[in-house]
């Protein structure tokens, strides 16, 4: 009969007791902590270690590794394996850094075509340019190690995130000035007149949606069949009859939306706009236009119009890269998302005739946009 060992006894908790059980008969634990749990629980019975080893289906070695972890420092430390490094790295610090600089050109700069690193192409260059370099032990490197070494600099040298520049010094008080036109439009009502403003005031943002498609048809859309065809079928190829152009603006009170669908985006077409919203509202009345830069809203045919009507129209303009002030394109995003969605044609006057169409039904149920966060403090 086998002796017993001459080790402590390892005493439990019903908490850990609980849990080794739990865990040696987990069909989704590590293998490994499952059999260390296994151990622990044998040797706490008071089984022998040749009975251990045979129960477990492990070594002589694994057996006295885990019990001799769990007595010196605890039942967790006998279920995980012990950090060590057999021998110091053979990448220095000083290799990695070069990894990390090649990282932060360009392939372009090495005179390479491509614009930016793949992580192989990454690993093609540091290998073959290691021994120069001074760091031979990189000449064999593959793309799991220079991985590694981008992955704990938090390098991705294969990844490119956007951002938009300020060009416009002026961005911060182009900004406040919309947005406190957008708090006046939030605290009166609709063309509200009282002492300090005896003449109505009513603000319309304005803006293009140019290079709108007008895509044909190939073949005719198959409609969906039960328990046949659940979507809509269509041809993958498409015909391209042109392009056109919506020019739009909405009463930001109302949420009434003017139109005009045209060929092209002139000054022409955005005066034709402008006499639109002029006939709409009373002739005392006060138009404050939330607009963009544009060349049509400021040329000199545009001028010459505005200078027709002296005191009827007042713009606000927002900053360079500040689309994303002007409420039309909630409108604009609305037209995307509903009856421009999927359309095809087959003309450009079809086109033309949907988008009026879809407008008159967005104004038979107008919807009204506000911007409703304000910080009106100059940044």
């Amino acid at each position: 009969m086998s002796g017993k060992t001459s080790r402590a006894a390892l005493a439990l908790t019903a908490a850990e007791e609980e849990m080794l059980g739990d865990l040696a008969r987990s069909r989704t634990a590590p293998v490994r902590e499952a059999e260390r749990a296994k151990i622990l629980l044998a040797y706490v019975e008071n089984r022998s270690i040749t009975e251990v080893m045979r129960r477990v289906g492990v070594g002589r070695t694994t057996v006295y590794k885990c019990i001799d972890k769990a007595l010196a420092d605890g039942v967790a430390a006998g279920l995980k394996d012990a950090y060590h490094r057999p021998h110091e790295p053979e990448i220095g610090e000083e290799a990695k850094a070069w990894v990390v600089s090649l990282a932060c050109t360009k392939p372009k700069d090495h005179g390479r075509a491509a614009e930016v690193w793949s992580i192989s192409a990454l690993a093609e260059f540091v290998s073959s340019h290691a021994e120069e370099a001074g760091h031979p032990r990189l000449a064999q490197a593959g793309k799991s190690t220079v991985w590694r070494i981008l992955n704990e600099r938090q390098i991705k040298p294969h990844k490119i995130r956007y951002y938009l520049e300020r060009r416009d010094p002026d961005f911060d008080r182009k900004m406040q000035e919309v947005l406190m036109v957008y708090q006046d439009v939030a605290l009166y009502r609709e063309g509200a007149v009282h002492d300090a403003r005896p003449n109505p005031i009513y603000t319309v943002s304005v803006d293009e949606k140019p290079g709108v498609q007008a895509l044909g048809l190939t073949a005719p859309d198959l409609p969906p069949v039960p328990d046949k065809a659940a979507t809509l079928g269509r041809d993958y190829e498409y015909v391209r009859h042109g392009t056109v152009s919506i020019l739009a603006g909405i009463d930001l009170h109302s949420g009434h939306i003017f139109e005009r669908v045209e060929d092209r985006h002139r000054s022409a077409e955005f005066i034709e706009l402008l006499k639109d919203i002029d006939a709409h509202y009373p002739p005392e009345a006060l138009v404050r236009l939330v607009l963009d830069n544009h060349s049509a809203h400021i040329s000199k045919e545009t001028r010459a119009f505005l200078a027709t009507r002296p005191g009827r129209f007042e713009y606000v303009h927002t900053p360079k890269h500040g689309s994303w002030l002007n409420l039309i394109e909630c409108a604009f995003s609305k037209m995307a998302r509903t009856f421009l969605r999927h359309i095809r044609v087959s003309s450009l006057d079809e086109l033309k005739t949907r988008i009026r169409q879809g407008v008159d039904e967005m104004n038979a149920a107008p919807v009204v946009f506000r911007w409703k966060k304000f910080d009106l403090a100059i940044a």
